[in-house]
């Protein structure tokens, strides 16, 4: 069995015979949110089933399909869905595309989830900018031996590696302006990851606020990880899509959390465009600092 970074390798490998330069931004798209793709310039759409070692989507609302391109002149590769533990993926199958992302040559990632709301203030439809996250998962998938050559920058690939600031301060402040710019109201929060596939029972839903959580959901958070692990900054937006468990008297439903997010497609898809030239700018500036 070959390591984990040549399997990496051999997917962007791959990848990159089908497409023409390297992208420097990942976004991933998720539950519902998969339409913005749509905006990418000079697309090539590859189907996860044709990436060698690419684990591939079993959820509805996840395409399975990687699109790159650009945006206002920025290479970037967005992935059309992700996979979760919850469809029987180990925790490196979940963050595969990720280490291949970084290999691509991608040094920052936005990465969006759809997640049910804890924090009352919040409302089917509210983006939220994740400031931080609880990992309430039982893994971590940076488990295993240490590789540093999927290090993006100097200094990454640590085997102890900091996560004081997993969800970038300056790719939030630049977030933030731009959805002040917009109109858009973006709240910050804190992002809860539980395994799925069920929902959260009211009484989890009581707990995960009492620890300080305004979201949970059932990804994001292990991509996180790894990410950081290599030295991808990371800005994290969230689509509240449902309210949790005991927030509201009703149940909760999959077809609720697509059904949101096609009718905040605009809003979603006019803030994350818009950020995309600014978060390349700003990784830029400072691989030419460096």
């Amino acid at each position: 069995m070959t390591d984990p970074y040549t399997r990496a390798a051999t997917a962007a490998d791959y990848i990159l015979s089908r497409v023409q330069g390297r992208p420097s931004l990942a976004i991933i798209l998720g539950s519902g949110l998969g339409d913005f793709a749509s905006v990418i310039e000079n697309a090539t759409t590859i189907d996860y089933a044709e990436i060698p070692g690419w684990p591939r989507s079993t959820v509805e609302g996840h395409s399975g399909r990687l699109v790159l391109g650009t945006i206002f002149g920025v290479r970037v590769a967005v992935m059309q869905g992700r996979v979760h533990a919850y469809e029987g993926y180990s925790m490196n199958e979940v963050t595969f595309p990720m280490r291949v992302l970084g290999v691509l040559g991608c040094v920052a990632a936005i990465v969006t989830n759809a997640a049910g709301g804890i924090n009352t203030s919040y409302s089917a439809g509210t983006l939220v900018s994740i400031s931080d996250h609880i990992n309430l998962t039982g893994n971590n998938a940076a488990l295993g031996p240490n590789e540093q050559r999927f290090a993006v920058k100097p200094g990454a690939g640590q085997r102890f590696f900091d996560m004081s600031t997993a969800y970038s301060p300056r790719l939030r402040a630049l977030a933030r302006a731009e959805a002040e710019r917009q109109k858009i109201p973006l709240p910050e929060g804190v992002y809860l990851a539980v395994l799925g596939p069920s929902f959260e029972t009211p009484a989890e839903i009581r707990a995960f606020r009492t620890l300080g959580a305004d979201l949970v959901g059932m990804s994001t958070v292990q991509e996180v990880l790894v990410a950081r692990h290599m030295g991808i900054e990371v800005l994290g937006i969230s689509l509240v899509t449902n309210m949790a468990a005991g927030v509201v008297a009703q149940p909760i439903d999959h077809r609720e959390v697509l059904e949101t997010g096609r009718r905040v497609a605009v809003q979603f898809t006019n803030l994350v465009k818009a950020l995309v030239p600014q978060v390349a700018f700003a990784v830029a500036e400072d691989a030419s600092a460096g």
